[in-house]
C-alpha cells in the first residue's frame, strides 16, 4: 500500500526568532509530524509515534513569509512500524516579486529549493485493542 501526504503551510513572521527573518529547524520537523501523523491514521485508523530517524539534512533556510510544501511517502510497512520518506520544499508558484503590506513583503513563491528531508521511522497501532493491552501489560 503506497501511501502519499502532502500538506502545504505558510511560514508566519511570528514564528522567525533568527536575524534575516529566519525559522528554526524544529518548525520543520514538527511539520514532518503532522504529516506523519495523518499517514498513520490514513494508514491504522490511529495517530502513530515517532521512534526514530536515520537521517535528516537541513540544505536550505526557512524563512517567514515562505509557502512550504511537506510530503510524506511510505517507503516501508512493518507489522508495527511503518518507515515514512519526508520532504519540505519550499516555494510554490506564486508572484515574481514580493508583495508588500504594510512595509513588510513576503518572499517571492518562486524560489523553489528543498529544504530538510529524510527517512523517519513511525510506530503505528496496527489494531486498537492490541495496542490496549500492549498499554496495560507496560505498566
Amino acid at each position: 500500500m503506497s501511501v502519499v501526504v502532502k500538506h502545504r503551510r505558510y511560514v508566519p513572521y511570528s514564528h522567525a526568532h533568527y536575524a534575516g527573518n529566519l525559522v528554526d529547524g524544529a518548525y520543520a520537523l514538527a511539520l514532518f509530524g503532522d504529516v506523519a501523523t495523518e499517514v498513520c491514521i490514513q494508514m491504522d485508523g490511529d495517530e502513530g509515534l515517532f521512534a526514530s530517524y536515520s537521517d535528516i539534512q537541513f540544505v536550505a533556510p526557512i524563512r517567514a513569509g515562505d509557502v512550504l510544501e511537506v510530503t510524506a511517502t511510505v517507503t516501508r510497512v512493518g507489522n508495527r512500524s511503518r518507515t515514512i520518506d519526508v520532504h519540505l520544499r519550499r516555494g510554490l508558484p506564486g508572484p515574481a516579486r514580493p508583495v508588500r503590506v504594510g512595509g513588510r513583503g513576503a518572499r517571492p513563491a518562486d524560489r523553489r529549493g528543498h529544504t530538510p528531508r529524510g527517512p523517519w521511522s513511525y510506530l503505528c497501532p496496527t489494531d486498537r485493542s492490541d495496542s490496549e493491552e500492549t498499554r496495560k501489560s507496560d505498566r
